[in-house]
């Protein structure tokens, strides 16, 4: 890039789950990731890895429009888990991997689930299309009237939702946690302990509630929302840093990410890799590119030949 202080030597390649990515950036579930198609254009915009939109067991219309809203500072979105279900889901994953495996690009499945053993059974179904690695989501915060909680505001009910998954494949599991608890780290512990081979963290924020004052309505037709983007990159960070306190395994950062700088900071409290959403409907879907070279950028600037100079270096005490 013109005026760029990079230097051809600078590696910023990771191994996650045991897949060499060529950079740490990864394509979060949610935002896109319904098609092979959009999968591969994300590829060869420069992600690291691909994560699908979570999928069901079966298809799932979700919420009426409007679902989503850029207040400003962040996004709030009620699109309710739509999907076409696990059968189609099957099919999209095994064209995604034809032509990302070429690439080294690895394909995340994410899945959920009404129920524990409703996780396996989604489980056995994806794991025929092969992906790469699994996404356990446990922490939506967009749920049905009929459900008392999300499964990832229990430690026990997390583990055992680990348990569940790792029963029925070999294929390396993340665990997508939620900040809407009280220590995430005792979360994360749990589900390190019950097989978990990385987390990824954090999904939204909320439920999150913003009224058109004119109609006195709520802007989104489900009324509350999670709420994403820069706003909440704070407190991503700093549940980043307590998980990768409590566990030794991975941890795929999220939540806010825009730039390098915000990558940078991932990293430096102990991220392996880092998740990109909400920055797709900000920067384009080029922004996988421009947030690699904004961080080799950094890297060259300071001194820094590979990531690991970077990772867990955060100084939080005087």
């Amino acid at each position: 890039m013109p005026g760029s202080t990079q230097s051809p030597d600078i590696d910023i390649s990771v191994d996650l789950c045991g897949f060499h990515l060529p950079n740490p950036t990864v394509l979060a579930s949610g935002i896109l990731g319904l098609s092979h198609g959009v999968l591969a254009r994300v590829a060869r915009s420069g992600a690291g890895a691909v994560t699908t939109k979570s999928c069901s067991l079966r298809p799932r219309s979700g919420y009426a429009n409007p679902t989503i809203l850029d207040w400003g500072p962040g996004l709030i979105n009620a699109v309710g888990l739509s999907n076409p279900g696990v059968e189609v889901m099957v099919e999209e994953i095994q064209a995604a991997k034809e032509r990302l495996s070429p690439l080294g690009i690895p394909v995340i499945a994410s899945i959920f689930a009404d129920t524990i053993y409703e996780f396996g059974t989604i489980t056995r179904f994806i794991a025929e299309a092969e992906p790469d690695i699994l996404e356990a989501n446990v922490s939506c915060p967009n749920l049905d009237d009929r459900y008392q909680q999300m499964f990832a505001a229990d430690p026990y009910v997390s583990a055992q939702v680990t348990r569940r998954v790792k029963e029925q494949t070999d294929i390396p599991l993340l665990v997508k946690l939620s900040p809407n608890v009280t220590n995430i780290a005792e979360v994360a512990e749990a589900v390190a302990e019950a097989g978990a081979d990385g987390i990824t963290a954090i999904n939204s924020l909320g439920p999150g509630l913003i009224l058109n004052i004119e109609t006195r309505r709520p802007v989104l037709a489900h009324g509350t929302g999670g709420v994403s983007g820069p706003s909440i990159r704070p407190i991503a960070v700093r549940c980043v840093h307590d998980i990768c306190s409590a566990v030794d395994i991975p941890v795929v950062a999220t939540g806010g990410v825009t730039t390098g700088r915000d990558v940078v900071e991932m990293l430096l409290v102990g991220a392996t890799a880092v998740s990109i959403g909400s920055a797709v409907r900000y920067r384009g879907i080029e922004v996988f590119r421009k947030v690699c070279a904004e961080l080799k950028d950094y890297m060259a600037r300071y001194g820094h030949q590979d990531l690991a100079s970077l990772r867990g270096k955060a100084v939080l005490s005087t």
